[in-house]
């Protein structure tokens, strides 16, 4: 099992998780995170952490999709460790549907 950052991240990008992720495992794109999953120790911290409810196990049902994305892109996006301000509309993007196939950018974001 590992976890994954989902659809909620898009746009909302909070990064409280990078802040207690013990291996560094988060990797920064345009408008969301991902983990990498050969990298995660399935601790779970990270989790709880997520405002928008982005990161889930990958083990529910559903998340084949985000698990690919996650390996792809922590493959080219830079790694990031440090929590930053989210964006400025990121309260307004909570919760909203459809995220990944309205906003998703494969675009790399700044990293640390």
């Amino acid at each position: 099992m590992t976890y994954v950052v989902t659809e909620n991240c898009i746009r909302c990008k909070y990064m409280d998780c990078v802040e207690v992720c013990p291996v560094d495992c988060f990797y920064e794109g345009d408008n969301m995170l991902v983990i990498n999953p050969n990298e995660c120790i399935d601790c779970g911290v990270c989790e709880p952490e997520c405002p928008a409810e982005a990161i889930v196990p990958d083990t529910e049902a559903g998340q084949e999709k985000w698990l690919e994305i996650n390996a792809q892109f922590s493959a080219e996006w830079p790694n990031i460790t440090r929590k930053r301000e989210q964006p400025a509309d990121a309260d307004a993007h909570k919760g909203e549907e459809g995220k990944y196939e309205k906003y998703f950018s494969p675009e790399p974001g700044q990293g640390d």
